[in-house]
């Protein structure tokens, strides 16, 4: 692709962005299956390839998704985050994005080292969390995380807020908070900031937002998915609205089924996080 194509799909992209941000709801009624429920992503790979064109770059999916098409595992996240998560289910996690070819497995730090491992040879990445699920530790230790974290083989970070200090005004604190870690980051590592919309008032989302951009991270995220609720459409074009066209947002938590997939990337969602993939694979077979 030349600099001239390059130049016309970044204003193309932008474009849809914004009238998806002014018309959510007409999007979605135009997109959603008249005669099946949606959630068949073997049997309509096409939608998830509808997905990536409209300007997704990651879907979120948990262990037994089933093999899609190449372009739609290439946008997965292939999650597992629950604290009571084993061994034998982290390396089924990485086999099943080795073989279909997501782009990243997302794990708690323990893991990030055998993720690696066994994941030596193949293109996924491997992604963790800092601060998790709270966000309530100590900014040099989740940049000593972050750090940790690199050495042993991640390649993304998504990082909680200390929303109580957000809640309090400490809006310095905040975006310190997050310069720890992006201080902390290796070139070319990602850093996606957790900001856990279901706690906050907009004006206090649209202010975690401008700190995070402000704070050089490459995404704003709306949930842990352990806190009182998850992703919502006008929390996603809230935060599209806030942050602009040059930083990621990423919808996680709630999205269960294919509608409220295009309703997020609708309002301006460039990642999807979800935990519906089984779901997705039994409803793909019926």
């Amino acid at each position: 692709m030349n600099e001239a194509e390059f130049e016309a799909l970044v204003a193309r992209i932008t474009a849809e962005l914004h009238e998806r941000l002014a018309a959510p709801v007409r999007a979605v009624r135009e997109e959603v299956c008249s005669d099946c429920t949606g959630t068949c992503a073997r049997r309509c790979g096409f939608k998830m390839d509808d997905f990536l064109s409209a300007g997704a770059s990651r879907i979120g999916g948990s262990p037994g998704l089933g093999k899609l098409t190449e372009g739609t595992a290439a946008a997965i996240d292939h999650t597992v985050l629950k604290p009571d998560a084993t061994e034998s289910e982290i390396d089924n996690l990485c086999d099943e994005a080795a073989e279909y070819r997501f782009a990243s497995v997302c794990v708690n730090p323990v893991f990030v080292e055998r993720c690696r491992r066994r994941l030596e040879g193949s293109d996924v990445k491997t992604c963790t969390v800092l601060g998790f699920p709270l966000g309530a530790t100590l900014s040099e230790v989740k940049a000593l995380e972050a750090r940790r974290s690199q050495d042993a083989g991640a390649e993304e970070l998504d990082m909680v807020i200390p929303v109580g200090l957000l809640k309090s005004g400490r809006h310095d604190l905040v975006q310190a908070d997050i310069e720890a870690v992006v201080a902390a980051r290796d070139a070319g590592h990602v850093v996606k900031v957790i900001i856990e919309t279901c706690l906050l008032t907009d004006e206090e989302k649209r202010t975690a937002c401008r700190l995070s951009v402000a704070a050089g991270a490459d995404y704003v995220k709306t949930s842990t998915g352990f806190s009182t609720g998850g992703a919502t459409v006008a929390d996603v074009a809230l935060m599209r609205g806030e942050v602009g066209p040059a930083v990621g947002v990423k919808a996680s938590g709630g999205v269960k089924d294919l509608e409220t997939m295009q309703r997020m990337v609708a309002a301006g969602a460039t990642r999807i996080g979800a935990s519906a993939g089984v779901r997705i694979v039994k409803e793909a077979a019926e």
